[in-house]
């Protein structure tokens, strides 16, 4: 586990050993594809063992990914010192590590994270600097989610170094995936 010390805070982190899933990138198939398109993108999908999470993970290596690109997967967690919690989260995310590069034939770099979703969620995105930040929803209510808070608008307001998209629900239906 490491912490850094950033703005008066203590960020914990600690990355995720994932299997040896290495992509054969092929050489793309139209002249005009440029050599910024064949390097690969740098893409952030936030996860979580929610439905919601997943359509987004889904929807993400179904319609945005592509060949070379490379999925930063994060994942907060409120403790990292409780084993179970780590053990169950590392197991979502190798399974959807293996999902992306069946998919997509993209690679997969993992990071469970401590603290604050949102926040959490924003430095990554400030560390990495990628193309994207995809989100799913937590399913609230409008009313709830004002109330309560919702980690999507948080990130959605205060992620400056990235355009985020959060993907509908499942009850949007296959309108959301098309």
């Amino acid at each position: 586990m490491e912490t850094l010390m950033e703005d008066e805070e203590e960020y914990s982190w600690r990355e995720v050993k994932l299997p040896a899933l290495i992509p054969i990138v092929q050489e793309p198939e139209l002249e005009r594809e440029t050599g910024e398109r064949r390097r690969g993108r740098d893409i952030l999908i936030a996860i979580d063992h929610g439905p919601n999470s997943k359509h987004a993970f889904h929807w993400a290596i179904l319609h945005f990914c592509r060949l070379a690109d490379t999925i930063h997967l994060v994942h907060v967690v409120s403790s990292l010192q409780n084993q179970i919690v780590y053990e169950t989260s590392r197991e979502l995310i190798e399974k959807l590590a293996i999902e992306a590069f069946q998919v997509s034939m993209v690679k997969t770099v993992a990071r469970i994270v401590e603290g604050d979703a949102g926040k959490a969620i924003c430095k990554e995105a400030e560390r990495l600097k990628p193309v994207a930040v995809v989100m799913g929803t937590r399913g609230r209510s409008l009313i709830k989610s004002v109330l309560q808070g919702s980690v999507s608008e948080y990130c959605f307001h205060n992620c400056k170094s990235a355009p985020v998209i959060i993907v509908p629900g499942k009850e949007a239906g296959e309108e959301s995936v098309i």
